[in-house]
């Protein structure tokens, strides 16, 4: 049995903390010994995580950089890299050390992974993803006089670079992790929803864009033969009426019902709403189910939203 698991942005970082390395290692290090209850049922698993916070802290420290130093600020491809590099050391550390104590072997591998997107997908031509620093007009004016898209900032709290966000096509080297997966090893990859990158003369050319995790993340699923998708997320299942008169949780559904309760507008984008298409997306092309859950209940079977053809 094949799972691919998902990693929510408070498998690393959670309200209230500053995003120290022993923060974020003992996050992971947390969410790592959930996923031991998949290992236990007897499932290979491959590990997917989102960057934001952490692609958001490096564009920051480039930018002081720029400032105070005068140093060249780096592509948001070489960024995404990074940061891949940076957080899958992070899980290859914690893993490690849940599997001493429980005396577990198993080799755990990452993989910095290019994710392909169309040149002519629609999102180049409206850039929504908000990445970086906050500026005050006259900056933004000036960046935008640059090539660069600038939108302000709902709560005002300045300008923001705004870049696009294409669909996920197809992601380098899935062979090799679909191999490295079924001979028992855990693979790291998709990581920050990949590397973002075209084709150009024949090769692949890193972009100025942001990739949905758990879209690449389902497409991972769907290539190498995922039995299970488990999105992890800071609640124990997906809801409608979240926080309303008629409030209730969702246990299994269809993938019918699932576009009904999104049509209706149940789900909230930015959050809720992405983590439900990616799980139609990897049932319908799979013919496996999506779990949406909190890692802490992953020893239950049953737990979370399943989604079901």
């Amino acid at each position: 049995m094949l799972a691919m698991v998902a990693f929510g942005g408070n498998a690393l970082l959670r309200a209230g903390q500053k995003g120290t390395f022993e923060e974020q290692l003992a996050n992971v290090e947390q969410t790592c010994g959930n996923l031991l209850n998949l290992i236990k049922r007897g499932y290979n698993i491959v590990i997917g995580h989102g960057n934001g916070p952490q692609v958001g802290n490096v564009l920051l420290q480039h930018e002081a950089g720029r400032k105070e130093f005068g140093l060249a600020a780096l592509p948001m491809d070489y960024c995404g890299a990074e940061t891949q590099g940076g957080i899958a050391y992070l899980i290859e550390t914690a893993m490690d050390r849940v599997l001493a104590r429980n005396g577990i072997k198993r080799n755990i591998v990452s993989l910095v992974t290019r994710v392909e997107v169309s040149a002519d997908d629609p999102g180049f031509k409206n850039p929504t993803k908000p990445v970086g620093p906050y500026y005050p007009k006259e900056e933004a004016d000036a960046l935008a006089a640059q090539g660069n898209v600038m939108r302000e900032d709902p709560r005002g709290r300045g300008w923001r670079k705004v870049v696009p966000s294409p669909v996920p096509i197809g992601i380098a080297n899935i062979d090799i992790v679909k191999d490295l997966a079924e001979k028992g090893n855990i693979v790291v990859t998709v990581g920050g929803g990949g590397i973002p990158v075209v084709k150009a003369d024949g090769a692949l050319k890193g972009v100025e864009a942001v990739i949905d995790k758990d879209l690449a993340s389902a497409l991972a699923a769907v290539t190498i033969g995922a039995d299970e998708f488990y999105i992890l997320t800071d609640v124990d299942k997906a809801y409608i009426n979240f926080r309303q008169p008629g409030e209730r949780a969702l246990d299994v559904i269809t993938v019918a019902e699932a576009r009904e309760y999104l049509a209706q507008g149940q789900f909230a984008e930015g959050s809720m709403a992405p983590k439900i298409r990616a799980g139609i997306m990897f049932v319908e092309h799979s013919g496996g189910s999506c779990v949406i859950t909190e890692a802490g209940r992953l020893e239950d079977p049953s737990c979370g939203t399943r989604i079901v053809p």
